[in-house]
Formats: C-alpha cells, structure tokens, sequence
C-alpha cells in the first residue's frame, strides 16, 4: 500500500493531544528516559514534590549573611561575653556544598538517636557525596524512604539504627535498595 498526501494517519495532528499546563503540575512537561529500576523511585518523588508544591524543590538558595561573632560559647563554666563580631555567615554556604545535589528532609521516627537525629530535625542531603561505609545515608528500601548508618560487613551491606530498639536491616540480593544521599548534617529546633 503507498501512502498518498491525502492518508492523514500517523504522525503530528494540530490540536491533538494533552493541552500544556493541563497536566498535575500545571505547566507543560517534556519526555525523560529513566532507568526502569528509578521509574517507582522518580514517580514517589514527583508525587511528594506534587503535594509539597508551596515547598519549591527548584528554587534557587536565597543568600541571607548574618553575623558570626568570634567568641565562642562556654557550655561549661560560664566566661566574660565578648561581642566581637568576626564575619557574616550564610548558613546555604555553610551547610550547602553542593546546591544542584542538595536537598533537605524531615526526619520521622527515632531510630537515628543516637547519633543525634531526632523526629523532626530536617536533614541537609547531599548526593554528590560518594557514600561509604559509616556514613549517614537516605536511601529506599522497597519503596520506602529511611535514614540510617551504611554499614559493610563480611562482604554484605547494612543498613543500621542508632538505638537499640531497631533491628538492623540486610540489604540482601532482591531488595530494591537506592541510596538518595549522604547526611551532611542535621538541623534541630527547640
């Protein structure tokens, strides 16, 4: 059969297809290829970024100096104050090496204590950090997020709590098992 001018079938139709911005994000979109072991992994994500839209994930950091006084203070003995301030601080500069690879979460639970994270501390996550064993590390574990100790031992990988109550967990063959990130540091409110 040969196709002729007149066979309108296949191809780019105006006006067909999804409208742009009448997706779930509200704006236009553009096809990416994801390895198909992500594919669970970046859909959750772009779920939660969909709930969290007023928290912009792609905004960039607003540079904010404040001052850094050059006195330290005594958590033993009180000393003399001394007022000197020394610099500004931008804490984005300070707890952000990597700003493309940073992201933050909130901690939920308390099986990271001791290791000083609590329920609701928010986590700096870099993941252009190479992670290693005894590192801090937010990874997924079929599907589910967790924060945890990355542990090497006789060959075979751990991720381990710091409190006794968790049991440590095996990432044994089979289990889906990605590591989002290493813990640079952790951010408490009291």
């Amino acid at each position: 059969m040969t196709r002729n001018a007149s066979n309108q079938h296949g191809g780019r139709r105006p006006g067909a297809g999804r409208k742009p911005g009448s997706g779930p994000y509200g704006e236009p979109t553009r096809p990416v290829r994801v390895p198909v072991s992500l594919v669970p992994t970046v859909r959750s994500w772009l779920t939660n970024v969909g709930r969290h839209r007023a928290q912009s994930f792609t905004r960039s950091p607003t540079v904010l100096p404040l001052p850094l006084y050059g006195s330290r203070i005594a958590a033993g003995f009180p000393s003399p104050a001394d007022d000197h301030q020394e610099d500004s601080l931008d804490l984005n500069a300070h707890l952000v090496k990597h700003p493309a690879a940073t992201f933050f979460v909130r901690v939920e639970g308390d099986s990271m204590t001791g290791a000083g994270i609590h329920h609701g501390d928010l986590l700096v996550v870099d993941r252009a950090l190479e992670p290693k064993p005894g590192d801090i590390v937010v990874a997924v574990v079929d599907g589910e997020l967790t924060v945890k100790r990355l542990e090497a031992r006789d060959g075979r990988l751990w991720l381990m709590p710091e409190n006794p109550d968790y049991p440590p967990l095996e990432i044994r063959e089979g289990t889906e098992f990605l590591i989002w990130g290493v813990v640079a540091h952790a951010v408490r409110s009291f």
